[in-house]
């Protein structure tokens, strides 16, 4: 008798655990508490990024330099911090300029 009791109470654990995750989830599968405004929009945060690192590099570095050939990161790094102290970038500039550099 007490095992029947034991297995029922564990089936009923293990349905409502089912019904709190179908809860947390959509119609679609996808889980609510997710963030999908980038996905939304068509434009994620990563291009972001890029498209605000092209900016900075059109307005600080393309005044002297037109963009360079592909370069390993680590290479890209620091070439990067070695312009920062040279033009003066910001640091959020110069992350950007990474990204955009990376890329």
């Amino acid at each position: 008798m007490k095992i029947r009791i034991a297995i029922f109470l564990v089936l009923a654990l293990v349905l409502l655990l089912t019904l709190a995750a179908a809860a947390k989830t959509g119609d679609d599968g996808k889980d609510k508490d997710k963030d999908t405004s980038g996905a939304r929009t068509g434009v994620s945060q990563d291009d972001t990024a890029r498209l605000q690192g092209e900016q900075r590099f059109r307005s600080n570095c393309a005044r002297c330099h037109a963009a360079p050939p592909k370069f390993a990161p680590r290479m890209m790094g620091t070439i990067v911090r070695h312009m920062r102290v040279r033009a003066t970038l910001t640091d959020e500039d110069a992350r950007l300029i990474l990204r955009y550099m990376s890329h």
